[in-house]
């Protein structure tokens, strides 16, 4: 079904549910945008894509999203825009659009091939949920949130993949911080309040194929609200709603807590960060057989020299044998 058929059925629904949906005019035309609610601009924009206007179809595809309402919550919300500093994310090391050509940039372009070729079923066997990737490590500190950040940008830089990062390190968040973007309402806040729509709490950032859901305010019921039938609701709304949507979770270290053995049960693909010189033999086993319920459990060894691994992946590089 094409994003134009997906947005009509949309709009069909919001009809059937009392929402007046006003058909185009002219006082809706181009330049009537500020004072326009949000259905007569869906219904706009709609009207435009299908007209053919100026634009590539990924533009108006991201332009009829915009105005979509997710169906967690209110049909009137709208997710807020953020603006990464990509100069200071790129001076400390992380990859972004402008450095397509660095040594990270390719890097992980090998690093995300494997996870791209299950996502599209050209793997060796089918993945269930391959586009729901969780990126964690067996100790704190092996730089998973670098993985998953890098990973997230790496994979929206796709020509026909959306990426929403999702800081489900709720324990110890540093999505934001990362990123330099300040304190927000997130995952534990939608999960902790049923009134709260999805889309109160998504930032948009600049750029425009990646979003960010951050951790939220803590919750002493972190664990149960992760293992809940809200969150079982959220994730299969945010994985299905989009063909082309890819979910990164920066999950929390599997040996210290519990969330990420509980956030592994919904998961079709797992990064297991380790990094070299540094995390014990034991604690990486021990960590794995706590996925042993995934089907696709990637290791990757971080912080590695290039004499470490059979070959080059720079400052990464897979765990052998």
């Amino acid at each position: 079904m094409s994003i134009i058929e997906q947005a009509t059925r949309r709009l069909e629904e919001l009809r059937r549910s009392g929402i007046e949906l006003p058909p185009r005019t002219e006082a809706a035309a181009p330049g009537a945008e500020a004072g326009e609610s949000l259905p007569a601009r869906a219904v706009r924009r709609l009207q435009e894509a299908g007209a053919a206007t100026p634009g590539t179809a990924r533009e108006r595809q991201a332009e009829v999203r915009e105005f979509a309402p997710t169906g967690h919550g209110p049909a009137s919300a709208q997710s807020k825009h953020t603006c990464i500093d990509l100069d200071r994310l790129a001076s400390m090391g992380y990859l972004t659009p402008g450095t397509p050509r660095a040594q990270i940039a390719d890097e992980f372009r090998v690093i995300k091939r494997p996870m791209l070729m299950n996502i599209l079923g050209k793997s060796a066997a089918p993945v269930e949920r391959a586009n729901l990737i969780m990126v964690t490590s067996s100790l704190p500190g092996e730089g998973k949130t670098f993985v998953a950040i890098n990973l997230a940008v790496s994979m929206a830089m796709e020509l026909d993949k959306t990426v929403l990062l999702v800081d489900a390190d709720v324990s110890r968040p540093s999505v934001l911080t990362r990123l330099g973007l300040t304190p927000a309402p997130g995952l534990l806040d939608v999960l902790g309040d049923p009134s709260k729509d999805l889309s109160d709490v998504l930032l948009r950032t600049n750029i425009d194929t990646l979003s960010v859901l951050p951790a939220g305010a803590p919750n002493g019921r972190a664990t149960e609200l992760l293992a809940s039938d809200g969150m079982n609701q959220l994730i299969e709304e945010m994985a299905t709603r989009y063909a082309d949507r890819i979910l990164i979770f920066d999950a929390p270290p599997l040996l210290p807590s519990t969330e990420s053995r509980v956030l592994a049960t919904h998961m079709g693909q797992i990064v297991v960060v380790v990094e070299a010189d540094r995390t014990p033999q034991k604690a990486v086993a021990q960590a794995m057989s706590t996925l042993e319920a995934c089907p696709v459990v990637l290791p990757l060894l971080n912080k590695a020299n290039h004499s470490e691994v059979g070959f080059y992946y720079g400052y990464y590089g897979p765990v052998e044998g």
